[in-house]
């Protein structure tokens, strides 16, 4: 399963980016941002780095002014992590990585006061990455950043918003990324403060999931940021099945 969701893991990082391959890393960047999240490399299965390779990998994110960062499974590649620390990476965190098989059936949310869809016009996804920039303290977002949510979707992507009936706000949304060799990562999965605990993230979740296994999927993943959210990726069929290291070199 980790070799499985870790070459998910290279495809999508590609997608869209620049690419590089240092050695046994896949280094990935995103020409148009310096977020750390979308700029990052991957290990090769079993890689063995080098202390070059670790120096050649530094180099290239810091001659992009960025700085060098690894998201993997260290199942996969469990002789990474010393290579790195040796050179002075240090771990941001170890995420638990939960999955949910096709076959799991679930009795999901259904929160009052809310309907769940895709969101198609501007408004809509415009509506739904401000919930998410809100639901984790981001900037104000753009019509740029509601264009690469439509671009996800058209590329085979799910996006699932949940609307309040009464306002007609969107408060909170979530996606599937496109997937590949049927699996895929459900990411983004927010909800405005306001509006938490009626289950409306647990529906968004569960919805994500049935969408994407209606379309083929066999495997669907993600990786909480806390043990409250994980919680709530268990109630909509999620279980623990391996760890994600985040690490990088400030």
């Amino acid at each position: 399963m980790d070799a499985r969701i870790q070459a998910y893991l290279r495809r999508a990082a590609a997608r869209g980016r620049a690419t590089e391959r240092i050695g046994p890393f896949l280094a990935t960047f995103d020409s148009a941002s310096d977020n750390p999240f979308l700029n990052y490399a991957i290990p090769d299965d079993g890689a063995r780095p080098s202390a070059a390779d670790v120096q050649a990998l530094e180099e290239a994110y810091a001659g992009r002014g960025l700085r060098p960062r690894l998201e993997y499974l260290p199942g996969a590649a469990p002789g990474v992590e010393a290579a790195l620390r040796a050179a002075g990476f240090a771990p941001e965190g170890l995420l638990p990585l939960m999955t949910r098989p096709s076959d799991r059936v679930v009795d999901p949310p259904r929160p009052e006061g809310v309907e769940l869809l895709t969101p198609r016009t501007d408004e809509e996804l415009l509506g739904a990455t401000a919930a998410q920039s809100d639901a984790f303290g981001g900037p104000p977002l753009t019509p740029a950043e509601a264009e690469r949510l439509r671009t996800t979707i058209s590329s085979g992507g799910i996006a699932v918003a949940a609307r309040e009936l009464a306002t007609g706000t969107i408060v909170g949304a979530g996606v599937c990324t496109p997937p590949a060799d049927a699996v895929t990562e459900l990411a983004g999965i927010g909800v405005r403060a306001e509006y938490r605990r009626r289950g409306i993230a647990g529906a968004i979740t569960a919805r994500l999931a049935e969408e994407a296994f209606a379309g083929g999927v066999n495997t669907a993943f993600l990786t909480p940021g806390n043990e409250g959210a994980g919680r709530v990726y268990e109630r909509a069929g999620f279980e623990p099945t391996s760890l994600m290291l985040h690490i990088s070199r400030a």
